[in-house]
C-alpha cells in the first residue's frame, strides 16, 4: 500500500514566483514571425481540493471525452462550475500565509491542438500565458514545464523542442488559492480560471527578445530623442522621422509630442535577423521638477477613474471591444487618466491608451488588504521570504509594459501596508526605468514614492495639502499630492464633485485625482437582473460594495459619469466679466481650442427661439477670453431667458464624431416668475365633500381626493427618501452615517395627526403634525389650499417642534396618481436625474420622459430620478408650477417600498405612480467609502413655506 504525499502540491504555497518561465519581457500585439491562438474550448475537470490523485491527463491520449467544456479566456464560476466570491478585503479562507484550505478547487484544463501545416520546423518556440487566477502548473505533451503565481501578469514557457505536428496536448491545472492569493486581496470577485489569451509564439533564430524603446521630448527644443534597447542586434527604422538607426544607437530629430490630449504616435519597426516587430513610439518626458508633475515641461491636471477590468458575464475575460468601449467612453466623458486598479490590465488596453490618449497609472499585482484584521502582522510585504514574489511582479508589470507612452507612473501595489518589500520593489523600478514615476498610496512619509498620494481625504483636507498646511515629513510636503481614490461611485453618486475640482484647479500642488471607480462589477442573473455579494450563498461577502462604478454594468453611462463629465470638462464657460458677456476658459494641459467650434442659443421659457455660431479664438491652455454676446432676439421680452454655450468638436476624431459636445453653460438673463394665484373662489361644505375651485376634498380629513377629473390620492408631507449607498456610509466612517441616524430617528415610519379642518372665506386650511413614534419631536405642517377657480394653490408651511437631532432626508410632497399615467413634460434640470450636491449636469431646458424612464436602474434600489430646479411639470393630466422651483420624481412604487427592495426585481408595478415635489433633498456626497455631503449640502431642520399651484390639463 501506498499513500500519497502533498510534496506533489507543495508549490501552492510556495511563497516564491514559480518556475519554469522565461524571464519577464516587453508585449507587443504582433509581428510577421508566427503565432496560434489556443484561445476558444477546452476542456475541463474541477476537483474539490488541490491534491487531485490524476495527474494522467497531462499525457498525450489520456481520454477526457466526459469532462466539461468552458471557454478560454474565462472563468469556470461563470460557465456554470462552482460560484464568485465577493469580498472587499477580508481573505475568504484563514489568514494563515503562506497555507490555503485543503478544499481548494482546482481546475484541469485540457486543450489538444494541431500545429499548422506551414508552421516552422526549427524547434524555436514559446507558450504564453497572459492571466491565470490564482496558481497554475502547465505540461505539454506530458512534459512538466513549470508553475506560475501572478495573475494577471504574463508567463512564458520554452516548448519548441516538445511541439508534435499534430495531437500536442496542452494541460493547465488551475488552483484557486494559493500563496499568491495573499498577495491579490484586491476589492473584487475571486473568479479562477484561465482568464486572458493563450499564445503559442514562434521564435525564429535572430528573433526580438526584450526591448525597450526610449521616446523623450524636449518642450525647449521641440526634438525628440530616440533609443531603442534590444537583447538582440537590430535596426530601427521610423520612415515618418526618416530615422534609420542600429538598436542601443540615439537620434534626435524634430517631431510631435505624444500626451493625452494630442496622442501622437509614430509607427516604426524594429528590424532584426529573425523579426520584424512593429512599433508605436510616444515622444513625451515625465519629470518631477519644482514639486509637480510634469510632462513635456508643463503640469498636468489628473481627472482620473480607477479602472477593474469588468465584464457583467465574463467577468475579468475582456475582448477588444470591450476595452475599446471602455477607452471610448472615458475620452467621450472629458476623462484624461486612468489608474489601472489594482494590477496591470490586459496589455491591448495599454495600447488603446496609446492610440487615444489616457494618462495612465500602471499598478502592480499586489494588494494585503485583509491583513488589517490582524494589525498588519505577518504582512507579505515586510516579510523577506515574499521579497523575490513582489520583485517578480515589478518586474513582470514594467518589463511587460515599459514602451506605452501613456504609462507615466508605476504604482507598487495597493492597500499593502508598509514594508522592506515595497522598498525592494521601489529601488528596483526606480533603477530599470527612470522615465517614470513611482507611486504608492500606502507610502505616508513618501520614503519610496515620488508622488503624495492619499485616498478618501475630505474636502478640507484636500485644500489644506494644497496650502501645504498638511504637515508630514519635508521630502513629502516637497511632492506634488493627487486622489489616488476618491468620490466613491456607489449607487446613486458621488457627490461634491464639483467641490473638490475647484479645489484641485486653486492650488498648484494638488494635480488631481481618480474615481473609484469606473464600472459596477455585477454579474448577470437570470433572476436577479444583476447579482452582487451574497447572492451566490457566500458565507463572507461585502454586498453589493462592488457596484460603484460610473457605468453600470452594461456600460451604459449613470448620472455620476455624466456629472462627472460636467465638472472635469476642458473648456470653462461662464458669465463675462461684464454685462452682456460671456467668459471663455481653456482648461486643457496642452491642447488649445482650435479643434472646437462654439455656438449660442437663446432661450425663453426652456424654448429655443434663436440660434448662431459664437467665434472664439484659439485659446493656449489656461487663456481665458471674455466675448459678447449678439442683441437678444427681437420680441423675446417675457419669460425667463437664458443663454446657452456649448463648444462643439469641428471634425471628427478617433474617439468622437463631428458635433461631439465637448462642454456646456447656460447664462440666465432673467429669473423665473412663479404664476399668481388669486384667491378668488371659497370652500364649499357639501354632504360628501368639499369643493375649492376645481377640486374635491374629503370633508372629515381635508384630505384632497381630484382636481377636475384628476383623481389625486394620499397627498401629504414627505421627509423620507429609500436610502442611498451613500446615505448608509460604512462601518469604518468616523462620521455620521445620515441613513443608521434617519432610521434610529424614525424618520421611514413618520406618523400623520390631523389637527384640524378649517374652512374660511377664502382658504380651506388642515392643520397636521408629521412626527416619528418614540420621539418628541415632530414637524407641525399647514396645508393651505386656495383657487382662482381654474387653478388650484397649496401653501405648505412646516415648522419644527422639540429637539430635531438630524437633518432631513427630503421635504415636500407626496401624492398618488391613476397607475395608467406615463408620459411627463418638464422645465427646469435634465435631462438626467440631480441632488443639491450632484446638479452640475442639470441643463435648464424643457424635457419629456415616461415614468419607468425617470428612473436610474442602480443595481441595488435606492433613492433616484429627482429632477432639479423643476419650475413646471406635467404629469397624468395635471400641470404643476413651483413657488420657488422644486425636485420632481415620479415611480411606481413607493419610497418605503424602494427602501426595502435589494435588486430590481423586487419592484413590482401598483395601481399608482407616486409624484414627489420636493422643496428641498439632503445631499448625496460619498460616505459609502468616502466623506458625507458638505454641510451646505444638509437639509437642516428649520421653518420653510413652499406653494405649488395645480391646473387640469385638456
Amino acid at each position: 500500500m501506498s499513500f500519497r504525499t502533498t510534496t506533489a502540491i507543495a508549490y501552492v504555497e510556495d511563497v516564491s514566483p514559480g518556475s519554469g518561465a522565461l524571464p519577464p519581457r516587453a508585449w507587443y500585439a504582433f509581428s510577421d514571425a508566427r503565432s496560434l491562438s489556443l484561445n476558444g474550448s477546452w476542456r475541463l475537470r474541477l476537483s474539490p481540493t488541490a491534491d487531485t490523485e490524476d495527474d494522467s491527463f497531462a499525457e498525450p491520449g489520456y481520454e477526457a471525452g466526459n469532462w466539461a467544456e468552458v471557454t478560454v479566456p474565462g472563468h469556470w464560476v461563470l460557465q456554470g462550475h462552482g460560484s464568485p466570491i465577493y469580498t472587499n478585503h477580508l481573505y475568504p479562507f484563514p489568514v494563515d500565509p503562506p497555507r490555503v484550505p485543503t478544499e481548494n478547487p482546482t481546475g484541469d484544463h485540457l486543450r489538444v491542438f494541431d500545429l499548422p501545416s506551414d508552421w516552422p520546423s526549427d524547434g524555436q518556440s514559446v507558450l504564453r500565458f497572459d492571466g491565470v487566477e490564482s496558481c497554475a502548473r502547465v505540461w505539454l505533451n506530458g512534459t512538466d514545464l513549470g508553475e506560475f503565481k501572478g495573475s494577471r501578469l504574463p508567463h512564458e514557457f520554452t516548448v519548441g523542442h516538445l511541439l508534435r505536428p499534430g495531437g500536442n496536448v496542452l494541460a493547465v491545472r488551475v488552483h484557486q488559492w494559493s500563496a499568491g492569493s495573499y498577495l491579490e486581496d484586491q476589492d473584487q470577485w475571486w473568479l479562477p480560471g484561465i482568464f486572458r489569451d493563450v499564445t503559442l509564439l514562434h521564435r525564429p533564430a535572430g528573433s526580438v527578445l526584450d526591448f525597450f524603446v526610449h521616446a523623450s521630448y524636449d518642450h525647449v527644443t521641440g526634438e525628440g530623442t530616440l533609443k531603442v534597447d534590444s537583447d538582440v542586434d537590430g535596426r530601427i527604422t521610423v520612415p515618418a522621422l526618416a530615422v534609420d538607426v542600429a538598436a542601443g544607437e540615439s537620434v534626435t530629430v524634430p517631431v510631435e509630442p505624444w500626451t493625452a490630449e494630442t496622442p501622437k504616435l509614430y509607427d516604426g519597426v524594429l528590424a532584426t535577423e529573425g523579426e520584424r516587430v512593429p512599433l508605436r513610439i510616444g515622444f513625451r518626458t515625465v519629470i518631477l521638477e519644482d514639486g509637480l508633475i510634469k510632462v513635456n515641461g508643463r503640469p498636468v491636471l489628473f481627472k482620473g477613474v480607477n479602472r477593474h477590468e469588468w465584464h457583467p458575464e465574463q467577468g475579468r475575460a475582456l475582448d477588444l471591444e470591450t476595452m475599446r468601449e471602455d477607452v471610448l467612453l472615458m475620452k467621450r466623458h472629458n476623462i484624461n487618466a486612468v489608474r489601472t486598479s489594482h494590477y496591470p490590465p490586459h496589455p491591448a488596453f495599454l495600447d488603446l491608451c496609446d492610440e487615444y490618449g489616457l494618462w495612465v497609472i500602471d499598478e502592480c499585482d499586489l494588494e494585503t488588504h485583509g491583513f488589517t484584521e490582524q494589525s498588519w502582522r505577518d504582512n507579505p510585504v515586510d516579510d523577506d521570504r515574499w521579497t523575490p514574489a513582489l520583485l517578480d511582479r515589478a518586474a513582470r508589470m514594467v518589463e511587460r509594459d515599459k514602451n506605452h507612452p501613456s504609462v507615466v507612473m508605476w504604482s507598487l501595489g495597493n492597500e499593502a501596508g508598509t514594508g522592506r518589500g515595497l522598498t525592494a520593489m521601489a529601488a528596483w523600478i526606480h533603477g530599470r526605468d527612470s522615465s517614470r514615476l513611482v507611486h504608492y498610496e500606502g507610502d505616508g512619509d513618501c520614503r519610496d514614492t515620488d508622488v503624495y498620494s492619499r485616498m478618501y481625504a475630505s474636502h478640507a483636507e484636500v485644500e489644506r495639502i494644497g496650502q501645504e498646511l498638511d504637515g508630514g515629513t519635508h521630502k513629502r510636503r516637497q511632492l506634488p499630492f493627487i486622489l489616488c481614490e476618491y468620490a466613491h461611485a456607489m449607487g446613486n453618486g458621488p457627490g461634491g464633485l464639483a467641490d473638490y475640482q475647484r479645489i484641485f484647479e486653486s492650488y498648484e500642488r494638488l494635480q488631481g485625482g481618480f474615481v473609484w471607480e469606473w464600472i459596477d462589477h455585477g454579474i448577470k442573473h437570470a433572476d436577479l437582473g444583476y447579482a452582487y455579494g451574497g447572492d451566490f450563498g457566500e458565507e463572507l461577502h461585502d454586498g453589493n460594495f462592488c457596484c460603484d462604478g460610473l457605468v453600470f454594468p452594461d456600460r451604459t453611462p449613470s448620472p455620476g459619469l455624466l456629472e462627472y463629465q460636467k465638472v472635469i470638462e476642458p473648456v470653462r464657460i461662464e458669465v463675462g466679466g461684464t454685462d452682456g458677456t460671456v467668459r471663455v476658459t481653456n482648461r486643457h494641459d496642452f491642447a488649445d481650442l482650435s479643434a472646437l467650434a462654439f455656438e449660442w442659443s437663446y432661450q425663453v421659457d426652456g424654448e429655443t427661439v434663436e440660434a448662431g455660431a459664437l467665434p472664439v479664438p484659439a485659446l493656449a491652455p489656461g487663456e481665458s477670453a471674455d466675448l459678447t454676446l449678439p442683441e437678444p432676439p427681437a420680441g423675446t421680452r417675457g419669460g425667463e431667458r437664458q443663454w446657452t454655450i456649448r463648444a462643439l468638436l469641428t471634425t471628427d476624431t478617433s474617439w468622437a464624431p463631428k458635433g461631439h459636445p465637448v462642454a456646456w453653460g447656460q447664462l440666465p438673463v432673467t429669473a423665473w416668475q412663479a404664476p399668481s394665484v388669486t384667491a378668488s373662489s371659497r370652500p364649499v361644505l357639501g354632504e360628501r365633500q368639499i369643493t375649492l375651485g376645481p377640486a374635491t376634498f374629503a370633508p372629515r380629513t381635508g384630505a384632497l381626493t381630484s382636481i377636475g377629473k384628476v383623481a389625486v390620492d394620499g397627498l401629504r408631507l414627505d421627509v423620507f427618501r429609500a436610502a442611498t449607498d451613500n446615505d448608509n456610509g460604512t462601518s469604518w466612517q468616523d462620521g455620521v452615517c445620515f441613513g443608521s441616524l434617519w432610521r434610529t430617528f424614525g424618520l421611514h415610519r413618520m406618523r400623520h395627526r390631523l389637527d384640524s379642518v378649517e374652512l374660511g372665506d377664502d382658504a380651506l386650511t388642515v392643520r397636521t403634525r408629521v412626527a416619528p413614534a418614540a420621539r418628541e419631536a415632530g414637524l407641525a405642517t399647514v396645508y393651505r389650499w386656495t383657487s382662482d377657480g381654474t387653478r388650484l394653490k397649496l401653501t405648505v408651511s412646516v415648522t419644527p417642534e422639540g429637539d430635531w437631532q438630524v437633518p432631513l432626508p427630503r421635504l415636500g410632497i407626496r401624492f398618488g396618481l391613476a397607475g395608467s399615467t406615463d408620459h411627463v413634460r418638464w422645465f427646469g434640470g435634465g435631462p438626467g436625474e440631480a441632488y443639491p450636491d450632484t446638479r452640475s449636469a442639470s441643463m435648464l431646458g424643457r424635457w419629456e420622459s415616461t415614468v419607468d424612464e425617470l428612473q436610474t436602474p442602480y443595481v441595488r434600489p435606492q433613492e433616484n430620478g429627482a429632477r432639479a430646479d423643476v419650475r413646471w411639470a406635467e404629469i397624468g393630466g395635471l400641470r404643476i408650477e413651483g413657488d420657488p422651483e422644486f425636485w420632481f420624481s415620479a415611480r411606481r412604487w413607493t419610497n418605503e417600498q424602494l427602501d426595502t427592495a435589494a435588486h430590481r426585481t423586487d419592484l413590482t408595478a401598483g395601481d399608482r405612480v407616486w409624484v414627489n415635489l420636493d422643496h428641498g433633498q439632503h445631499g448625496i456626497g460619498s460616505q459609502s467609502c468616502g466623506p458625507g455631503p458638505l454641510s451646505q449640502y444638509h437639509l437642516l431642520v428649520q421653518p420653510a413655506e413652499f406653494s405649488f399651484s395645480f391646473l387640469e390639463t385638456k
